[in-house]
Order: C-alpha cells, then sequence, then structure tokens
C-alpha cells in the first residue's frame, strides 16, 4: 500500500475537505553499486580530511556555507532546525487560476490528492466546479518543513497536487530565445505546419517506453545465466547541417508517408487473419 506524505485539510472558503497525499510519479531507474572487481565485495566510502591527513567519522561532520575560498560558515543541525515551517495540517485554497496561465516550467513534484470519507461530497464539488470552469488553485502547504506555493488542477476523476519552483529557483539563460528575429519565408513555414498536422496523434503514454532501462535489464539477466554479453547498439545516425529548408521538409515529409503506408498493410493483414476487418486509421 502506498504511504501517506502528508494527511491534513485543504480549505476553500469555509468548506474543509479532509485529504491525504501520495506520491503520483517517481523516476525509475536500474541502479548500481560500487563493487571491488578483485573480490567482488561491494566498497565503503570513506571521507578523508586533506588537512589532518586522515579519515574522519560522520560524527565529526559538520555543515558549511562558502563564503571565500577556503572559508566556511558553519551552521549547526539545530540552528537549522529553529528555521524550519510549523507542521500544518491545513493548506488554503488562496486563488484559482486559468490552466494555461501557469506553465509547466514552474511545475516540481505531483501528488494525488484523496479524500478522506467526510470530505468526499465536498471534494467532490471542488473538483467538478474546476472541471467546468477549467480551473487550477494555488495553495499553500508546509511539506518537508519546508512552505511551498503549490497547484491544485483536475485530473482523471480526482484531483493532483504539484509543487511549484519559486521564481527565483527558474533559471535565466541569456542565450535562449535569441533567434526570434529571423525572417522565414511564407512557403516554409506552410510546409513545416503540414508536416506537423502529418505527424500529429492523440497523446498516449503507453507507447513511450524507457529502451534504454530494457537494455540494462536484459543484459543483467544474460550476464547472470552466464552468457556472454552481446552489444544491441545500432550505429547512430548522422545528421548533417539543414542547407535548405523547404528541400528538408518536403524529404521529411516523403520518408513519413512512406513509413506509414509500410505500416498500414500489416495492419489490415492482422485485421484479416483474426476473422473481423478492423477500420485502419
Amino acid at each position: 500500500m502506498a504511504s501517506t506524505v502528508w494527511k491534513g485539510y485543504v480549505s476553500f472558503g469555509l468548506i474543509s475537505v479532509p485529504i491525504r497525499l501520495f506520491v503520483a510519479a517517481r523516476e525509475d531507474h536500474v541502479s548500481f553499486n560500487q563493487i571491488h572487481k578483485e573480490c567482488g565485495t561491494r566498497v565503503k566510502q570513506q571521507l578523508y580530511c586533506p588537512h589532518d591527513e586522515r579519515v574522519v567519522e560522520r560524527s565529526e561532520l559538520a555543515k558549511g556555507y562558502q563564503v571565500d575560498k577556503d572559508t566556511y560558515v558553519l551552521v549547526t543541525e539545530d540552528e537549522l532546525k529553529s528555521l524550519e515551517a510549523e507542521s500544518s495540517e491545513s493548506m488554503e485554497i488562496q486563488q484559482f487560476v486559468k490552466l494555461d496561465e501557469v506553465d509547466p516550467l514552474y511545475y516540481q513534484t505531483s501528488y494525488y490528492t484523496v479524500p478522506e470519507d467526510p470530505g468526499r461530497r465536498a471534494y467532490s464539488l471542488i473538483l467538478q466546479g474546476m472541471q467546468q470552469l477549467k480551473l487550477g488553485a494555488i495553495a499553500k502547504i508546509t511539506l518537508h518543513q519546508r512552505e511551498q506555493i503549490v497547484m491544485i488542477r483536475p485530473y482523471n476523476k480526482g484531483l493532483v497536487l504539484h509543487t511549484l519552483f519559486y521564481p527565483s529557483e527558474v533559471r535565466a539563460l541569456a542565450e535562449y530565445g535569441q533567434d526570434e528575429d529571423l525572417k522565414l519565408q511564407k512557403a516554409e513555414i506552410d510546409l513545416a505546419e503540414q508536416f506537423m498536422k502529418q505527424l500529429t496523434a492523440k497523446f498516449d503514454p503507453e507507447q513511450f517506453k524507457d529502451e534504454y532501462q530494457t537494455r540494462v535489464e536484459e543484459l543483467i539477466e544474460r550476464k547472470e545465466a552466464g552468457m556472454v554479453a552481446k552489444s544491441d547498439k545500432q550505429p547512430k545516425k548522422r545528421l548533417a547541417p539543414v542547407i535548405n529548408l523547404m528541400d528538408a521538409l518536403k524529404k521529411s515529409m516523403e520518408q513519413q508517408e512512406e513509413a506509414a503506408g509500410k505500416k498500414e498493410p500489416q495492419r489490415e493483414i492482422a485485421a484479416k487473419s483474426t476473422g473481423r476487418k478492423k477500420k485502419v486509421g
């Protein structure tokens, strides 16, 4: 059973809804340990002080903030704890916003919100209202001893919560967005849009797989079974700089049409083999 990250109330005016938060997504990848090749034993990392020229224990460590070269301000755990936000069981909706007004760049971590039994009716009321008006809710919550600004939005018959980055955490990049003054020909834009429409399809997350992780898992299984590891790596496709945009777009469209043409007959054959004619689209 999933573990609760936070338990409390989300308030909307005088309405309070008891809810629990559960992590909605987390990165999944194969992890490795550091092993001594000679004997196959997992190694231990040691902390070494170059000044005293010896290994130090974790009990000897302190947190330090660098203010100059080789100069640090030391801060204790107790000092940091005194600055933490007080744990709170309430999360007040401060305002509603149009969903497209919050750029996904600000989204940080995602959580499912699940109402407790006494709050299901009020939860459903907020959910349906936000769905009808296409709104998200901005609220403040204390999570992991830190005050967070969050966005709550309708998703798949429920409400999901995203912690948001503060504006100071979103980095600016001087080189970003410097090509906006380039003059493009209308024919180039029209052909590019035509190719984009050709590639447009309904988003289906199930069709995207972590192929690298699959290959790593297969490699581990083969080696565990005593088999010789083999390389499935395909040669890299070398891409030359685009010289003529129109020619490149036309060739891209031709290749896409050829690829689509190869897929359709296979689907038609598969449909016939089941005794039913399936619609190809």
